[in-house]
């Protein structure tokens, strides 16, 4: 049986608050106070059944430098069927939210893209089945335990697009270069699905043209781009500024996520 670690304290409590992993045993690096974040997560073990040990602070440095004294023994990720990702986008109101993601291949972008997304209430987000970084944990404790609030799927990006379309889903391509438009002149109040690229090559040629528009960010500096996860931050709080949700729930959203 596949099990994994979840480390770092933010990233620990959510797993424990989503509800959607079995969780095994908890380790606690001694002389870790039981306090704060620490404390909810040792009670929340307590109220499961899991084991906690405690342990010295190097078996949690060989997982990472960043576990803070927590790490959380548990299932794998639990992706969800392409059925599941795509539901959102027979709904009407308010219209669905997509983040499509094509070889993004770096944990710290993945993470950031994912508790951004999760942030703005995104209705569900997609990975390419091969040739990008999955839901690790070290994509986990990037996004502070967001990506566990969030319905994640694993499908081939082309077809997943076109079916998005089908249903009347608008797709977008975040990407400079001749053919986009500025972000800012783009109505982005509909059912829509951002496609960001990977960090090094952007957007695959097949990806590129199954996009409905290609849109880009105005630089108004000297720099001539941003990283993947900050253009892709900014683009999904401009989509849901366009479709504002009521109250503070949004897609599988279940829990606040503060770091």
């Amino acid at each position: 049986m596949d099990h994994e670690w979840i480390y770092g304290r933010h990233a620990v409590r959510e797993v424990q608050r989503a509800g959607r992993r079995t969780p095994y045993r908890l380790r606690l690096a001694q002389g870790v106070q039981p306090r704060g974040i620490v404390a909810e997560v040792l009670e929340a073990a307590r109220e499961r059944g899991v084991t906690v040990e405690s342990v010295e602070r190097r078996v949690l440095d060989a997982l990472s430098d960043g576990h803070q004294g927590l790490a959380l023994e548990v299932s794998p990720y639990p992706y969800v069927s392409i059925e599941e990702f795509l539901a959102a986008s027979d709904r009407q109101a308010p219209p669905s939210l997509y983040l499509l993601l094509d070889l993004i291949q770096d944990p710290q972008n993945l993470g950031t893209l994912l508790r951004t997304a999760e942030a703005a209430g995104v209705d569900g987000a997609l990975l390419p089945a091969h040739r990008a970084a999955g839901i690790t944990p070290a994509v986990v404790n990037a996004s502070s335990g967001a990506s566990e609030h969030l319905r994640i799927v694993r499908a081939n990006l082309a077809q997943a697009i076109q079916e998005l379309k089908r249903r009347g889903v608008w797709v977008m391509g975040l990407e400079g270069g001749p053919g986009a438009i500025p972000l800012n002149t783009v109505d982005l109040a509909r059912p829509l699905a951002i496609v960001l690229g990977g960090e090094a090559a952007g957007l695959r040629p097949l990806v590129r043209r199954e996009c409905d528009l290609l849109a880009a960010i105005p630089m108004h500096g000297r720099i001539e781009s941003l990283n993947a996860a900050v253009a892709g931050s900014i683009a999904l709080y401009a989509a849901r500024l366009a479709n504002p949700l009521g109250g503070s729930a949004g897609g599988m959203r279940m829990n606040e996520v503060k770091s």
